[in-house]
């Protein structure tokens, strides 16, 4: 029997930076690395990861890094693992392990030279002592997504990732039922299922009901169509891609060569357009007669996140360098916004009605599901029979609708159980002993290509800064005279304009001097308590007066005029 440990690191109690953590008596299986965006208040910050500690300090026990599927969210964090394991056994399908490599070449911090990157199939079993890991196959929309089975002496652990049963899926999007029946038999411990859509009592669109209604698309519009679409989204970029093949249209795909995920459907065939088929814009030149307006045309704008609305903006706008939209081109918004870019979304329609009214949103109620809803939640269970349930990548609300879901099919509150972040789920001989412990979890906060967290004195900073601005005061100090040569020059941005408030800009002029006076009396100036009492008096000033708290930044120079002097005439004396 087996001594089995499941930690959450992140993926649960939130929407992103999936990672999990099995421990089977001394080894550790790592499932999913990911990331997740940054809301609007996250100044500056670019993407979140996982605080990855407990597995550094404990690498030299992690056998691999087992990977579902190629969203961002699964591996989003798999380069800053192999920061602190460079020697990283990481196991994925041949897309996922495609895409992950063209996102490790293009970061020169990381030398992955040392790290096993090994592509697998659903019929690969890689031993590990007594542990065996297998692939199963399971629909989503990225092609080769794969379902994870740890087997030990104890049964299966089932890591779904995300899923659904949507049987309408191309082939290389199927899920495959006769694993799931293998692992059934054998005898399944523990699932550990996606519960992001355990809200949802009924099904989404499904992907018939969505060529339909962009088959009435096509119907209904003899000029230019152009879509927006993510670029995870591989299965709908392929299903509106056949509509228009069917249609005798033209397609030119903007941002494949920048988006890794379409470059790599393409490259590998998963991504299916016949070369004929590609339409070859060119820059538009108005003087040349290029303008790209060819009716025939299907246009898929392709990004993550926000960028595919910043795209329709620069055609809306008449800047971008492919595409002016006009009054006869048919828009139709295939990206609901995500968590940060709501603002971004509305304002990019409103852009868009300024040029053309052919508008045509889908919001994500008509769109072909890609996580599992709460009938597809409980077919899986039904098919695993697993003694026990653990809710994971989702956040509270969706962990507890699993749970109702569980109970409502005979499952017991002992048998479902609900992580935080950390906690230690610990099983011994095939059951559930409690949470024994837990491990340090945090968010890292990642600003460019830092791999360094940018820490809460900074993003407190920028969040200040954002509200409150910056009063900026320059002073010149002779150190050996211990007076003011010049100044202060008071500076604020972003905190109020300077001739609206002439009485307070005055009152911290005298305030500067009246703190000047303490520390340019003595022996010599320390120039960091110098700095620091003006801070303190200034912002406290503020405070009282206006209730806001800028960030006061005291800029001293040292000047000493008769040293000046000297070298300007020895300057001189050498020319």
């Amino acid at each position: 029997m087996s001594k089995i440990n499941f930690i959450a690191l992140g993926g649960v109690q939130e929407d992103g930076k999936n990672l999990y953590v099995i421990e089977v008596n001394n080894m550790i299986f790592v499932m999913d690395c990911g990331m997740k965006y940054p809301n609007q208040d996250s100044y500056g910050v670019d993407i979140i990861v996982n605080d990855l500690t407990y597995l550094s300090e404990n690498k030299g026990r992690i056998q691999g890094l087992f990977l579902s599927h190629a969203h961002m969210d699964h591996i989003g964090g798999v380069i800053h693992l192999l920061k602190e394991k460079p020697d990283l056994r990481i196991y994925g399908s041949k897309y996922t392990m495609a895409v992950l490599g063209d996102i490790l070449k293009d970061d020169k911090n990381v030398d992955y030279s040392k790290a096993s990157l090994e592509v697998v199939t659903s019929k690969t079993a890689l031993k590990f002592q007594d542990v065996t890991i297998r692939f199963f196959e399971v629909s989503h929309n990225l092609p080769e997504s794969y379902g994870i089975a740890l087997k030990s002496d104890d049964g299966y652990i089932i890591y779904t990732s995300n899923y659904n049963f949507d049987q309408n899926s191309h082939m290389d999007y199927a899920h495959m039922f006769r694993s799931l029946a293998v692992f059934a038999k054998e005898g399944v411990l523990a699932l550990l299922t996606e519960s992001l859509g355990a809200n949802n009592e009924q099904s989404r669109g499904t992907i018939l009901e969505f060529k339909t209604r962009i088959k009435n698309v096509f119907n209904q519009s003899n000029d230019r169509l152009i879509f927006s679409l993510f670029s995870s989204d591989i299965l709908r970029i392929q299903q509106i891609c056949d509509i228009a093949i069917g249609y005798g249209r033209k397609i030119a795909i903007i941002g494949r060569k920048t988006q890794k995920m379409v470059a790599q459907a393409i490259d590998l065939g998963y991504l299916n357009i016949p070369e004929e088929n590609f339409a070859n814009l060119k820059f538009i030149d108005e003087k040349n007669g290029i303008t790209n307006e060819d009716k025939n045309l299907v246009i898929l704008v392709t990004g993550n996140r926000h960028e595919p609305f910043f795209m329709l903006q620069r055609m809306a706008k008449g800047v971008d360098r492919l595409i002016h939209l006009t009054k006869k081109d048919t828009v139709i918004v295939l990206t609901p916004p995500t968590l940060g870019t709501e603002k971004m979304a509305s304002k990019t329609l409103d852009i868009i009605y300024h040029i053309t009214s052919r508008v045509l949103e889908f919001n994500s109620t008509l769109l072909p599901q890609i996580n599992a809803n709460r009938e597809e939640i409980k077919e899986m269970i039904n098919i695993l029979e697993p003694k026990y349930i653990i809710p994971v990548i989702g956040e509270y609300r969706h962990q507890y609708a699993l749970r109702i879901v569980a109970e409502c099919i005979g499952y017991k509150d002992s048998e479902i159980l609900i992580p935080d972040q950390g906690d230690i789920l610990s099983f011994s001989d095939g059951k559930y002993i409690g949470v024994t412990g837990d491990v340090p979890v945090a968010e890292v906060l990642i600003d460019g290509k830092a791999f360094k967290d940018v820490g809460e004195v900074v993003m407190r900073d920028r969040e200040l800064l954002a509200q409150d601005g910056v009063i900026l005061i320059t002073a010149n100090i002779n150190p050996r005279t211990k007076t003011i040569l010049l100044g202060p020059e008071v500076v604020t941005k972003g905190f109020t304009y300077t001739k609206d408030s002439e009485s307070l800009i005055s009152k911290i002029k005298e305030l500067f001097y009246l703190v000047s006076e303490k520390y340019l009396c003595s022996r010599f100036i320390n120039w960091s308590e110098y700095k620091t009492g003006l801070k303190n008096e200034i912002s406290h000033y503020i405070y009282k007066e206006t209730k806001r708290s800028p960030i006061i930044i005291p800029v001293l120079i040292s000047t000493d005029l008769d040293m000046v002097n000297r070298t300007i005439e020895e300057e001189k004396n050498e020319n």
